[in-house]
């Protein structure tokens, strides 16, 4: 197990690497020059005044330069200064990262709450109706957009008066009540593309164990329907969707742009948006390579709770 832990850790460091190097290449590639946009109009009018904002901002220096001492001062936690605001991007992405992290984790509690029973549901009762219907459910949830879903329940929400935030944030320490009923929509909306990916799995990995030769042998054995689907088919068909899971909480953590903005919480979409807008590099470069580091810890996370479950991927 140490040795297993040791290559996955070992592998989850490289991938990291790998993606700041990417990270800065393709900000640094990107069109568009943060000194030209931070002047606007007196870009072209004043040259000298632009290579001195080139230099004061270490624009000036060559890429390697840069990217060399960016990435040790992100391993120091020092992921630099907004070029707009003047602000530390570390502390910026520590206030954002809680309401994006809490909306990701949310989302992934709906997505099990309600994709594990669907995808159940769907595989048991494969040739009756409400099989029919759980999977078609599954579907619809992948095919809907998360824009289309959040706009929709906007609207519903506004027009019927049910008593929910459309929009805003309010935080956890200032009103609880308030605080979740701000989370409840967005959390569904992001959940609810995860809890047809959750549920699909859950679906093909039970008919795949139903199939299997000691679920015959525990039928005929004479034990009873529920003990065999909750100790012998539940436990070895969801070791896939744990893996599925942790990608999930990785791929919501990097994927809330859209819904932040849609319920306008001051999550690290809206801040790497921002940042995009403003040609802000250390924003975008620590937006980015915080999303990809969750990522990869979560798809970690999952594959050792992966190993725990079954002792062959150990070996």
């Amino acid at each position: 197990m140490l040795r297993f832990l040791a290559t996955r850790a070992v592998t989850a460091l490289i991938t990291i690497w790998g993606a700041s190097l990417l990270v800065f290449i393709a900000v640094q590639a990107s069109p568009g020059d943060f000194a030209q946009s931070y002047l606007g109009y007196q870009a072209s009018d004043n040259p000298e005044l632009l290579e001195e904002v080139r230099k004061k901002y270490g624009l000036d220096r060559p890429i390697i330069v840069q990217y060399w001492a960016w990435l040790g001062n992100a391993l120091r936690g020092d992921l630099g200064i907004s070029l707009q605001s003047r602000e530390s991007v570390a502390r910026e992405l520590l206030n954002r990262g809680r309401v994006s992290m809490e909306l990701a984790l949310l989302a992934t509690l709906f997505s099990v709450i309600m994709g594990i029973p669907v995808g159940l549901a769907a595989a048991i009762w494969r040739h009756r109706v409400i099989g029919v219907a759980m999977q078609a459910t599954a579907m619809l949830g992948l095919s809907v957009p998360s824009f289309v879903l959040g706009t929709f329940l906007i609207f519903v929400v506004s027009n019927w008066s049910l008593g929910l935030p459309v929009s805003g944030y309010v935080p956890i320490t200032e009103n609880l009540p308030r605080h979740f009923g701000s989370m409840l929509l967005p959390s569904l909306t992001l959940g609810a593309i995860t809890m047809a990916v959750v549920a699909r799995f859950t679906r093909s990995s039970v008919l795949d164990v139903l199939s299997q030769d000691y679920i015959r042998t525990a039928h005929s054995k004479g034990l009873e329907a529920k003990t065999v689907l909750v100790r012998h088919v539940l436990r070895n068909a969801l070791i896939p969707t744990v893996t599925v899971i942790g990608i999930n909480v990785g791929y919501l953590m990097g994927g809330t742009i859209i819904v932040e903005v849609l319920y306008s919480l001051p999550g690290m979409g809206r801040y790497v948006l921002r940042g995009l807008g403003s040609r802000d590099f250390p924003v975008v470069q620590g937006t980015i390579l915080a999303a990809c580091t969750i990522f990869v810890l979560a798809s970690l996370a999952a594959d050792v709770i992966y190993a725990y479950l079954d002792p062959r991927i150990r070996y």
